[in-house]
């Protein structure tokens, strides 16, 4: 029986998209570098485009990840596997939005809450990453984390 990751193949637009262009099959917290990488990645893009069109481009690449997310554990035949990190990448440009600003700072504050709430997955997003079996599922759980950082970033602007 082959592994999971031997299913992958990053010549694929598919499968290239849904593990974050390779970082995804980093071994150690793929879900981290995900994130990491969808800081990177939003940064560069909220200050080449303005908020509004950031967030319908967000909007689409979280429609056109549900696909993404779906083939590709389809592929691997293991649903929300490690490696699929799309969801991150998308998760985390939501709260990129809720920021004050783009210091280094915020965009640290960002990355490190999003992480806590995706990786503890407090309720309902537990609730919904069991239920939910699609792409979409997959994508959603992040939101779900997203809703909650951008929350945290709203009172820790109040405190500071």
């Amino acid at each position: 029986m082959s592994h999971p990751l031997e299913k992958l193949s990053l010549r694929n637009p598919t499968h290239f998209f849904a593990v974050g262009f390779g970082v995804g099959l980093m071994r150690f917290a793929p879900g981290t570098w995900g994130s990491l990488l969808g800081v990177g990645l939003g940064v560069l893009l909220l200050q080449a485009l303005s908020a509004s069109f950031f967030f319908l481009l967000t909007l689409l690449l979280f429609a056109v990840g549900c696909y993404f997310c779906q083939k590709t554990a389809d592929d691997m035949g293991v649903h929300d596997h490690g490696a699929i990190v799309w969801d991150e990448i998308i998760g985390v440009f939501l709260v990129l939005l809720a920021l004050p600003e783009l210091s280094w700072t915020w965009c640290a504050a960002a990355f490190v809450i999003f992480r806590i709430f995706d990786i503890f997955k407090p309720y309902p997003i537990r609730y919904f990453d069991k239920r939910l079996t699609s792409g979409f599922g997959i994508m959603f759980d992040d939101i779900l984390a997203a809703g909650y950082a951008i929350l945290s970033i709203w009172v820790l602007r109040l405190i500071f």
